[in-house]
């Protein structure tokens, strides 16, 4: 399972997520986005701790905590919806192109 935390304030680091979500169990992956174009954060990461159990833990005591002036979004995070008109190669098709 991974926990996605929104609404993360732009300063975070990976560090700082391990530390904040390691009081709650052993943190396995810590994966902080940034934007492809500008390499800045992103305001959401992902977390993925050893235990789900421990994962529990940390979205029930940190969802909705402020931290770094930011007040947290934090849940399960859900699989990747594909895209509209994007197929498994990423090319679009379209019926227009036949």
């Amino acid at each position: 399972m991974t926990i996605y935390i929104g609404n993360l304030s732009f300063q975070a680091t990976e560090e700082d997520l391990k530390e904040v979500f390691a009081e709650y169990g052993e943190v396995s992956r810590v994966s902080l986005p940034t934007d492809r174009e500008t390499g800045r954060k992103r305001g959401f990461a992902f977390v993925e701790m050893v235990d789900d159990t421990q994962e529990d833990a940390a979205i029930a005591a940190l969802d909705g905590a402020e931290w770094l002036g930011r007040e947290l979004k934090v849940n399960k995070a859900k699989p990747r919806e594909p895209r509209a008109g994007v197929s498994g190669s990423g090319r679009n098709f379209s019926r227009d192109n036949y």
